[in-house]
């Protein structure tokens, strides 16, 4: 029963926001309500939800403020020079330029977080492709790539949840995946250059079309704000801000409230001209924030009601003991699309330990199936899977369709996951 619910609920919502019948915010409210009521769970919605929310509210928290933040920054004029810099160095070649998104994204993934990834990109180049009329989706489409195949580095999210659910070394898990990894980060930048070239034609083809973000009217700078007044001290306030940020020196919510009233106070002295900056960016901050809430509200119902942790143990007992054995290649090839159905800690806390322990059981390894895990679920996959906050990041700052930036990044990102598994194929860390 809570399985047929759960495989219910997961259909529906991705059919509802994929063929944009409702809002991604109504979908990721309604869908898992009737779910639960359906299933018996009346009486515990409000409590399951409440979870939910909660476990999401420093998430909601954080892009509130780092939006104001960094709206703020881009009236102030801190991203000019930067942005006159890169065009000098890429020129106005679209090609190049999402070769470089794919570079960046990747360099600023190192750390590990997806959020602090998207904030330092999209603000920095999302000028760049508004001034030459690119598609704002090949941005938030070349960072998603570049920042899933970097999320399997052994600090990220997804390999220490691995380790931790197998009881093996970080090291055991993915020393063997670094070729794969390598083979991947390679397979994205040939695939930010498909892009790139797709673009570049695009451009070409319709030269007096402005993309639908150029289009749009731009948030009006204050009048008290002088672009490049304050260049340096917005230039140390940002550097210091993004390395807090990364060292998480403070709550990450704190620091950008922090930095947004320091950013406000300085840039705009006046309280009336702070009120209009607030109202000016509260509008797309308000947006991310009631979906990342939503979010919160479809993983707490599906979690607390165990239709997640059911639709894993039927998934295992539905394969045929002939398929037992083969089960790493199997989950390496549907890693990235289970990354729609499945938030992290449920998948590595809850269907993995079944999956390994139905391989190991049939002669196979326990530890390839974490490491076939790793080749897709939250990694490729976690930058278009609504479970995960910070996509709603990704695709808030660039204001950009959520369904729109899953059909164009999913098949690219499910190409680059069955090249990195011929690749761990090859390399001997899965086996057939």
């Amino acid at each position: 029963m809570l399985t047929l619910l759960g495989v219910a609920a997961i259909a529906t919502l991705v059919g509802l926001i994929l063929f944009r019948v409702t809002s991604v915010v109504v979908a990721l409210t309604l869908v898992p309500v009737v779910a639960a009521i359906a299933g018996g769970f009346t009486g515990e919605i409000g409590g399951f939800a409440m979870d939910g929310i909660r476990s999401v509210a420093p998430t909601a928290a954080l892009l509130a403020f780092a939006v104001v933040f960094f709206g703020v920054m881009n009236d102030a004029g801190l991203f000019e020079p930067f942005i006159r810099w890169i065009v000098r160095l890429v020129g106005d070649d679209p090609l190049k330029i999402v070769i470089g998104t794919a570079a960046i994204a990747a360099i600023a993934h190192l750390d590990g977080a997806g959020a602090s990834t998207f904030m330092i990109t999209v603000p920095a180049m999302l000028p760049i492709y508004a001034r030459l009329r690119m598609d704002p989706l090949v941005l938030t489409s070349t960072i998603a790539l570049a920042a899933g195949t970097m999320n399997i580095l052994p600090w990220g999210g997804p390999t220490s949840r691995a380790a931790a659910a197998l009881e093996v070394s970080v090291s055991e898990l993915f020393l063997p995946l670094i070729v794969p990894t390598v083979v991947g980060v390679a397979a994205v930048f040939v695939c930010a250059w498909l892009i790139g070239r797709r673009e570049r034609r695009r451009l070409v083809a319709e030269p007096a079309q402005p993309s639908a973000d150029a289009m749009a009217p731009p948030i009006p700078p204050a009048a008290t704000i002088r672009i490049g007044r304050l260049w340096i001290f917005n230039a140390i306030l940002t550097l210091i801000t993004l390395v807090a940020l990364v060292l998480e020196v403070l709550p990450l919510p704190v620091i950008f409230l922090v930095a947004c009233a320091v950013a406000l106070v300085v840039n705009v002295p006046d309280a009336h001209a702070q009120r209009e900056r607030l109202n000016a960016h509260g509008s797309a901050a308000m947006a991310m924030v009631t979906t990342v809430i939503a979010a919160g509200v479809f993983t707490g119902i599906m979690t607390k009601s165990g239709m997640l942790t059911a639709m894993a143990h039927s998934m295992v007992a539905l394969l045929p003991a002939s398929a037992l054995g083969h089960v790493p290649v199997i989950l390496a090839v549907t890693s990235m699309p289970l990354s729609l159905a499945f938030d992290p800690d449920s998948f590595y806390f809850g269907v993995l330990p079944v999956l390994a322990h139905a391989a190991a059981g049939a002669g196979g390894s326990a530890i390839e199936v974490g490491r076939a895990a790793l080749l897709g679920q939250m990694t490729t996959g976690f930058p278009v899977s609504p479970l995960t906050p910070a996509t709603f990041l990704l695709v808030g700052l660039a204001n950009v369709d959520f369904a729109d930036h899953q059909r164009r990044t999913i098949p690219y990102a499910f190409a680059i996951t069955l090249v990195m598994t011929l690749a761990a194929l090859a390399a001997g860390a899965v086996t057939w």
